[in-house]
């Protein structure tokens, strides 16, 4: 009897065991205080203020891409491994990854306006010259300077609010330049007007600042892909950080089939001469031009990579500002150059000086022994012609048309050049 009841009150347990289960299990509240389980820790990277320069704003680029950097909609390479590591602060530019829906990515490029080191030493200078200290508020200091006054004063953007900023963009500025800088600045929103009614002191600090660093972005901002302009889209800022799209440099080419070479050339050509002529009426030309100046993306697609050393002259309405103008310097013309600096004089920049450092510098390195002898033989004395053509504006023309012809026929038509394929298999054009 004792046995049978001891029996009955085990299957009791276990029946009464059964049913705490069962009811764990039809309430998920009650089972997750029950049986707690460990928590998924996505690995992540918090950036600082330091690395994004974001503790130097409002004396920064601009703010309108932190929000992905933050939410990791921009990675770095090194974080697409299993340890998140950021790379070095000191370095120029990175190699990222970009997202609109956490599912498909892109490469962009991320880059600073300057290296570190000479951010860091402007930063010094400007609290010494300002402040007489070593540390101070960027802002602050800034903000105290006669041309910041100026700005915050002003209705419109003016050729004497940009004198004597070291930018090659704004030596020789005409009114309907500025008006297209202010119309069509991407760090604030879209205004579409000539006047800076819509930018707070913080987004004029911020444009001035960019402007006396580095024009790169702000060219990319004025002249965007979309139109055809042959830049990288300009994806937005963090602090002293700059996306755009990613292209690679041209000297990773060098190396190129001669196929690759002949089209590369021609695209180099083709790009110099829309900037010279094209429906705006602007002239652009290169201060200085090296293997990083130009840049090819994934489609075989030749753009401008770098275009802080691009000046323009405005052919509609000229420079508003005499060469005895540009003379005037501040704290913000030698923010990232030696204020020694002299000015190039506006009157003595050619169309032909892009030509002739392209000739110089980049295309006999793209070409060179890249063909059967009479072939480049003819190449190397079109290039020559055209690198010593400083006195002679018709034998440079001359030497590059003969060029264009000769390396048209030494291209080939196929799937590594996605930007023209397959159209060029149906057109004269190429």
């Amino acid at each position: 009897m004792g046995r049978w009841i001891c029996c009955l009150c085990s299957r009791v347990a276990d029946s009464l065991m059964l049913l705490l289960v069962l009811a764990l299990s039809c309430n998920p509240s009650t089972a997750a205080t029950a049986s707690p389980s460990a928590p998924h820790i996505k690995p992540s990277y918090s950036f600082g203020r330091t690395f994004l320069g974001l503790d130097k704003c409002n004396a920064c680029i601009g703010t309108s891409i932190c929000k992905k950097f933050f939410k990791e909609e921009i990675r770095f390479d090194t974080w697409l491994s299993s340890h998140l590591k950021l790379p070095p602060s000191y370095l120029l530019s990175y190699s990222g990854n970009y997202t609109d829906d956490a599912k498909s990515w892109r490469l962009v490029d991320i880059t600073r306006l300057t290296s570190k080191y000479r951010h860091d030493r402007a930063d010094k200078r400007i609290c010494t010259a300002l402040l007489k200290t070593k540390t101070c508020s960027l802002e602050r200091a800034l903000r105290r300077t006669h041309r910041f006054q100026k700005w915050l004063r002003a209705k419109r953007l003016t050729p004497d609010l940009v004198q004597g900023l070291s930018s090659p963009m704004l030596r020789c500025p005409s009114q309907r330049l500025l008006d297209r800088i202010v119309r069509r600045y991407a760090e604030v929103p879209d205004a579409g007007s000539i006047y800076m009614d819509h930018l707070t002191d913080r987004d004029k600090l911020r444009l001035l600042y960019t402007l006396s660093v580095n024009s790169h972005p702000i060219l990319l901002q004025i002249f965007p892909d979309v139109e055809g302009w042959p830049f990288p889209r300009y994806l937005g800022s963090c602090g002293r950080l700059v996306v755009s799209a990613s292209t690679r440099p041209l000297r990773d080419f060098y190396g190129a089939a001669p196929e690759v070479a002949a089209d590369l050339a021609l695209q180099l050509l083709a790009v110099l001469r829309s900037m010279g002529t094209n429906d705006l009426n602007y002239f652009f030309y290169f201060t200085h031009v090296d293997a990083g100046t130009f840049g090819v993306f994934s489609n075989g697609h030749l753009f401008i990579r770098d275009a802080s050393t691009l000046g323009i002259i405005d052919k509609e309405e000229g420079s508003q500002l005499i060469d005895g103008q540009q003379e005037y310097k501040d704290i913000f013309s030698c923010l990232t150059v030696d204020c020694q600096s002299a000015f190039v004089s506006c009157n003595s920049i050619r169309e032909k000086h892009s030509l002739i450092m392209v000739c110089q510098e980049l295309l006999p390195k793209l070409l060179k022994g890249k063909f059967r002898r009479p072939v480049q033989e003819k190449i190397d004395s079109f290039l020559q012609h055209c690198a010593d053509g400083l006195a002679d504006d018709q034998g440079v023309n001359e030497a590059v048309a003969k060029l264009a012809e000769l390396l048209k026929p030494l291209r080939s038509c196929d799937s590594r050049f996605a930007y023209r394929y397959p159209d060029c298999k149906y057109s004269d054009k190429y």
